[in-house]
Formats: structure tokens, C-alpha cells, sequence
């Protein structure tokens, strides 16, 4: 090979380093551009809940501190409220198994006498 063909291999590699380089600073520079966009949103998000908490930190009563009959009333209100609802939901499969045992053959015998 003569020794210019080096030249021009040597240039071709130096100058597709040169744009890979490029093309990669380019690429981290257009993430640390995001990253720095997403970073302002982070902080005016923590900025909310930092008004949400001061918010929520004014008007917490400790339990420790309230009434226990009154806190007694309500976590029996709640149980009772639960188990309605555990009795709805088991009424309702009850129902619905109920209709798919026990199927009414005079619904189908209308049908049947049709054909």
C-alpha cells in the first residue's frame, strides 16, 4: 500500500471519531437539558406537597389525645359498616349462585313450544 492510502485511512478514522464524539456530547447534552427541566418540576412538585404537609401538620390531633369513647364509636361504626357490606357482597353470590342452580323451566318451555 503506498503511504499516502495510510494518510487517507487514518484521516477517515480521526474524522469518524471526531463525529461519533459529536454526536455523543450532543446527545448528553440534550439529556442534561431534560434532566435539568425535570428536575424544576421535581422541585415545584416537592414545593406543593411541602404546603400540603405544613397544611395536614396544622389540623393532626393525635388519637392518644381525643376522646376514647368517641374513638371506640367510631371504629365499632366502622366494623359494622365492613361487615354490612361483606354480608351484601355474600347475599349477592348467594343470589346469583342460587339462579344458576335452580333455573325456572317455564321460562324455557315458552321458548321451546315456539319452534
Amino acid at each position: 500500500m503506498p503511504w499516502w492510502s495510510w494518510i487517507l485511512l487514518w484521516g477517515a478514522l480521526v474524522l469518524a471519531m471526531l463525529g461519533i464524539l459529536g454526536w455523543l456530547s450532543f446527545r448528553l447534552f440534550t439529556k442534561f437539558g431534560r434532566a435539568l427541566v425535570a428536575f424544576g418540576d421535581l422541585a415545584e412538585k416537592a414545593s406543593a406537597l411541602e404546603a400540603l404537609v405544613d397544611e395536614v401538620a396544622d389540623s393532626f390531633e393525635p388519637a392518644v389525645l381525643a376522646d376514647a369513647a368517641a374513638l371506640r364509636h367510631a371504629r365499632e361504626q366502622q366494623r359494622t359498616d365492613r361487615e354490612r357490606r361483606r354480608q351484601e357482597r355474600r347475599d349477592s353470590r348467594v343470589r346469583r349462585g342460587k339462579l344458576l342452580v335452580k333455573a325456572d323451566t317455564a321460562q324455557f318451555l315458552h321458548l321451546i313450544k315456539r319452534t
